[in-house]
């Protein structure tokens, strides 16, 4: 990548320097061409100055050596006529004194800005003026006198005098405009060569210069050429690159008209040429829910922002398609604005696969199971609202986290078992025990199904999860009854037999205490009947478990057997034991038998006495209650109907969970040997069960333990066909 950096870097210096060589030979040219033409126009001045010069001088002395010629030919003309008295004689001299008058006049005109010219020409006007006054005079004389009178005057001194004054003051003229004139010429001639060298000077200089320039702009030329060439193949390459991208690109001005496309996107478009496009508005094919959000879009990109949208458009043939455009902006070289160079793909199949997942996910939701998805590194994938009502966990919540950790107390056997299963066979099928978000402990009947990738590889794990809780406590309740039935009907007999076993002793007895009168014997033979009736009543007791006992059933109001219990409690129980009795005057009546629901209550306190060895708060409340269809089906001996819920809770040492589900079976105690016989609470849930009604157990260990019965509700009926005297027997109860 540096040396990349470099070369491009390079690169660049050269260009500058070649682009700072050109202007600076550019610059040189310029500044020689405009010294050439400074020289060439001062050498250009001189030479018109001395041109001019020249010309002047030689008008000058065309003009003196016309005036000389003139001069001679008058004298000349003149002295003809004289003589001869020739009338053509006499017309030359007027033509050639009208011509001299004519060439002073123009001599003046010429040495009009010469001063000393101007002086030199007003000596010699006068005197050819008086030169020619004398040979008029001459003439006008010979015309009237003849040629002797004029003869004397022509031999005269003052006009030889005149004419070479006249004569040497045009020679000295000549003379110093003659020495004028060649300095003049010289100089021209000076200048000229001046000219021609400097000419010549320039000329090879430009010529380098020009060469220089050209090889410059020659070289530079076949460089743009080749920049153009290496132009024109990136641009090919980049088109064909640009075409082979298979997302449509476009490039759109801040107008919003498009001005370039590739070949994917006249695709997607469904047009075969661009010159269909360009040009013409970008949105024109966005459906119109989309327009507004495309505008907004293509403003903040011309504002040097990027921006993503997901939008549809219809082409030109009627497909509609969802677009996904990624947008950045691309800035304007010229003006350093923004264009909008927008990158979109055609997510029609994914909308529509994401549709479909909803559907399916819908459809997963509808499902009562959990249904989770985690990957082979156990990370939760996919979480249905069934989960979500199981385990109280949102999806949102456990997406990403370990399924190990959130539902599991520790990794069992059973756990290590059933994921080596499924990657060897694929799926399998067992019991879980779970937790849920409060920590509850539920049991799920749980089957996974390993899921692979394309290469067959395993991807993720699919479990469907139905929690059987509820069925495992009632299934357990069932085997618990069923054992319970046993183990009555087993009592039962073995009850019977002892009872036939006891009656001939307990007669036998009645026999020896009448036949044996003294106090001794007595004393044994009644310490013998005790005990015999007590293992009698131990057998009442069994047999009332096993077979229930039969009795008379009435309408029986459970505040006075309270108030019976409440008054055995505080004469019999020790000090610090608190009680506290919470019964509502509103409670319901009980069809049943007052003795046998007396001996229920009894059993409860007194196990609750002995469970605070210590002392402690025993609680007694009862409460209506109505058991719908849900709660009748977590009980298995739970009928739908109006209940009387009678709770016992101590606040004493509590139970295990293993001793809980023995506490109903008969002679299972924890008390010491003489201080329970472990027929209580059996007798009790036979007593219960014979009236329709059910008890269940709370207990914590180190935290008390809460039995609550529940006996049906006698119905409207019952209670109203009491008779008067039952009537006032339960309220005086």
């Amino acid at each position: 990548m540096e040396v990349i950096c470099g070369k491009k870097g390079d690169r660049m210096i050269k260009k500058w320097y070649r682009i700072q060589k050109l202007k600076a030979i550019f610059v040189l040219t310029l500044a020689v061409v405009f010294t050439n033409a400074v020289v060439s126009y001062s050498n250009t001045v001189k030479l018109i100055h001395n041109q001019q010069w020249v010309t002047y001088s030689y008008e000058v002395i065309t003009q003196l050596e016309s005036i000389q010629s003139i001069l001679k030919d008058i004298e000349t003309a003149q002295r003809n006529y004289l003589i001869t008295a020739d009338a053509d004689d006499l017309q030359t001299y007027l033509a050639a004194n009208q011509q001299t008058n004519s060439n002073i006049q123009i001599l003046k005109k010429l040495t009009a800005n010469n001063h000393q010219k101007q002086q030199w020409i007003a000596l010699l006007e006068p005197k050819i003026t008086n030169k020619l006054n004398i040979l008029q005079q001459e003439v006008s004389l010979r015309q009237k006198q003849g040629l002797e009178a004029v003869r004397q005057q022509i031999l005269s001194e003052q006009d030889k005098q005149i004419g070479k004054e006249i004569q040497q003051l045009i020679h000295d003229t000549l003379k110093a405009e003659q020495n004028l004139l060649h300095q003049g010429m010289q100089q021209s001639q000076a200048n000229s060569q001046k000219a021609i060298v400097s000419f010549f000077i320039a000329a090879i200089v430009d010529l380098v210069l020009v060469a220089l320039l050209y090889d410059l702009l020659w070289r530079y030329i076949r460089q743009l050429q080749q920049t153009e060439l290496a132009l024109r193949q990136s641009e090919n390459r980049l088109r064909a690159m640009i075409d082979a991208e298979p997302e449509c690109i476009q490039l759109i001005a801040r107008n919003g008209t498009l001005l370039e496309i590739n070949a994917e996107g006249l695709a997607i478009m469904e047009v075969e040429s661009a010159d269909v496009l360009i040009g013409k508005p970008v949105d024109a094919v966005i459906l119109p829910d989309y327009r507004a959000a495309f505008a907004d879009l293509h403003k903040n990109i011309c504002q040097g922002n990027k921006g993503t949208l997901e939008f549809e458009i219809v082409g030109f043939q009627g497909t509609r398609r969802y677009m996904e455009t990624y947008a950045v902006p691309l800035r304007n070289e010229f003006d350093g604005t923004f264009i909008h160079l927008a990158l979109m793909r055609d997510i029609t199949q994914q909308k529509q696969a994401e549709q479909k997942i909803r559907e399916q996910a819908a459809l997963l939701d509808v499902s009562t199971d959990a249904i989770l998805v985690r990957n082979i590194h156990n990370q939760i994938l996919f979480w249905n609202q069934g989960a979500e009502r199981l385990y109280a966990w949102k999806a949102e919540e456990v997406v990403g986290k370990n399924v190990l950790q959130l539902l599991y107390k520790e990794i069992s056997p059973q756990l290590e078992d059933a994921y080596l299963r499924v990657m060897n066979t694929g799926e399998w099928r067992g019991e879980l025990h779970q937790l849920t978000r409060e920590g509850k402990v539920i049991i799920v009947e749980s089957r996974w199904t390993l899921i692979r990738d394309d290469n067959g590889q395993p991807k993720s794990i699919l479990s469907v999860n139905t929690e059987i809780t509820q069925q495992k406590q009632l299934e357990a309740q069932l085997l618990r009854s069923q054992r319970l039935e046993s183990i009555g009907t087993l009592a039962g007999g073995i009850a019977h037999d002892l009872n036939n076993i006891l009656s001939p002793i307990l007669m036998s007895v009645q026999v020896l205490q009448k036949k044996l009168p003294d106090s001794q014997s007595q004393q044994i033979l009644q310490t013998l009947e005790n005990n015999v009736k007590r293992g009698a009543n131990l057998l009442k007791q069994v047999l009332s478990f096993a077979r229930g006992i039969e009795s008379k059933r009435t309408i029986v109001q459970i505040q006075p057997l309270m108030a019976e219990i409440e008054q055995i409690i505080a004469q019999t129980f020790p000090k610090s034991i608190i009680c506290q009795i919470d019964i509502p005057k509103n409670l319901w009546y009980v069809r049943g038998d007052t003795t046998q629901l007396h001996q229920v209550l009894i059993n409860l306190v007194i196990n609750a006495r002995d469970a605070m060895p210590n002392g402690g708060i025993l609680r007694i409340a009862a409460e209506n209650l109505v058991i719908g269809e849900h709660s009748a089906q977590i009980n298995i001996d739970a009928r739908v109907g109006s209940y009387i819920a009678i709770m016992v809770t101590d606040t004493g040492m509590g139970m295990s969970s293993s001793v809980q589900q023995r506490i109903f079976e008969p002679f299972f105690t924890t008390k010491e040997i003489s201080k329970g016989t472990g027929l209580g609470l059996s007798t009790a849930l036979g007593i219960i069960k014979n009236h329709g009604g059910f008890v269940n157990v709370y207990s914590q260990v180190g935290r008390g333990t809460q039995f609550t019965v529940y006996l049906p509700a006698s119905t409207f009926r019952d209670t109203h066909s009491l008779s008067p005297e039952l009537e006032s027997v339960i309220g005086d109860g």
